[in-house]
């Protein structure tokens, strides 16, 4: 059952940051996904692909679908034809692959990439080298895809000084590489917070928040 209160509330306050909301939707029934289309929401969020597919049959053709889970490279193709935005592009090649296959369906498609701004191991997300070879060596190869963001998960801990600490070094990160030129590279959105931190995500600098237990409850 959908929280209409708590997202009306999230929406306004977000609203006064310029601050996007993708509604993280994984695991939850067509019906409260729709409660939520009815009051606005336009952005959902799914982890797993065949959950996506299944979902898209059955909703409104509007939605901006975001994969927001750990994409394998065999499950790229099923989603690129509609996809909005990928978010958790952890690798150079995954980047290929989504490349590849856009190109075959004529697509330029979205992507944030994912950084490894927290201790646990197992997080996936490039590095600062890794970023910096991607940018001065390889992306003017991917003409299919458009890097338009960076995002990032923090540790899970109660440690609000380790949180902060990782969401700002995202952001340094951002701000690092803001301006620099590519064809198919203009960063415009950084991604970070959930639930249980977006307040503290958008102190540091986030533009986009995904959300789902504070709208959904816990997850099925």
């Amino acid at each position: 059952m959908v929280n209409k209160v708590a997202y009306q509330s999230l929406v306004k306050d977000l609203k006064s940051t310029g601050t996007s909301l993708i509604a993280v939707s994984k695991t939850k029934p067509i019906e409260d996904i729709l409660e939520l289309y009815e009051l606005g929401q336009r952005d959902f969020g799914e982890n797993y692909v065949q959950e996506l597919l299944d979902k898209k049959q059955l909703l409104p053709k509007d939605i901006n679908w975001h994969f927001i889970g750990h994409l394998q490279s065999n499950k790229v193709k099923s989603i690129i034809p509609f996809v909005h935005l990928i978010h958790g592009v952890d690798s150079y090649k995954l980047l290929e692959e989504i490349n590849k296959q856009a190109l075959k369906f004529g697509r330029v498609v979205d992507c944030l990439l994912q950084i490894h701004i927290a201790e646990e191991v197992t997080k996936f997300g490039f590095d600062e080298l890794e970023l910096t070879d991607l940018f001065e060596e390889k992306l003017n190869e991917l003409k299919n895809i458009r890097i338009i963001g960076l995002m990032g998960m923090s540790t899970l801990t109660d440690d609000t000084n380790k949180v902060r600490y990782e969401f700002a070094k995202l952001k340094s990160l951002y701000d690092k590489y803001a301006n620099f030129k590519a064809i198919n590279f203009k960063l415009s959105v950084i991604s970070m917070g959930m639930s249980g931190d977006y307040q503290l995500a958008i102190e540091e600098g986030s533009t986009m928040v995904r959300i789902g237990s504070l709208l959904f409850g816990y997850r099925n």
